[in-house]
């Protein structure tokens, strides 16, 4: 039994959106994440880092959770940017129950246990005081509370972050959200969202004893890593 995790599947089964036209890393990738996921057991189990299918709705999506619903292990899902079939947690919950979805499960304002580590996490966002609106910063601080409710269920417990937007990036930092790993002794973070040129500029390192990783699909190769054992 192990822990993995892997982000950005951008899964488009029935929706038109192919996710070739972004470059040869992209080049027949539903089937290399089938083959990276092919080295996971039953018993495994996967968080899944947001945009996880183009559907713009949860009947467009169906064929695309069925794929992930397919492959082997328990999933945790978050959301992403690109998650235009989400509603709420609830409804997407009651279609996968109908579905005949029994493998995957939704991080939203709650966390998880591994043994005696706590996943915890949201989608994040990227914001900017002097060039963000009301809006923007709304977003912001939604994801702030749901963020914080998640590390506070997690109690004492060991506490692993996953997000969808990256904390850092080049000179972008989010203070709310490093304040919180600082508050709750977060020390590992995983991160998606960035793909194609932006993966050489992610930030892939230690900040004030969190530990931080880019783990987008096309920048992992399309196979998931391994967090715990």
């Amino acid at each position: 039994m192990a822990l993995y995790t892997i982000g950005d599947l951008h899964l488009s089964l029935t929706a038109d959106k192919p996710m070739d036209v972004f470059g040869e890393r992209w080049t027949n990738y539903v089937e290399r994440l089938r083959q990276g996921f092919s080295a996971l057991s039953a018993q495994d189990v996967t968080v899944l880092a947001g945009d996880l299918s183009w559907g713009m709705g949860l009947e467009e999506s169906g064929a695309d959770f069925d794929f992930i619903h397919a492959l082997p292990g328990r999933k945790i899902i978050l959301k992403g940017n690109h998650d235009y079939w989400w509603t709420t947690a609830s409804k997407a919950n009651k279609f996968f129950a109908a579905r005949g979805i029994d493998s995957i499960e939704i991080l939203h304002n709650n966390c998880f246990f591994y043994g005696d580590t706590a996943i915890c996490g949201t989608r994040g966002w990227f914001y900017e005081e002097e060039r963000g609106g009301e809006h923007d910063k709304k977003i912001m601080l939604r994801e702030i509370g749901r963020l914080e409710t998640s590390l506070k269920m997690a109690g004492e417990r060991e506490k692993i972050v996953f997000l969808h937007y990256p904390p850092i990036y080049q000179s972008y930092r989010c203070p709310e959200i490093l304040e919180l790993f600082r508050a709750y002794g977060v020390r590992r973070c995983y991160y998606g969202h960035l793909h194609g040129k932006s993966i050489a500029w992610a930030f892939n390192g230690t900040l004030e004893g969190t530990a931080y990783r880019l783990i987008s699909a096309d920048a992992v190769d399309f196979r998931p890593q391994l967090v715990l054992e």
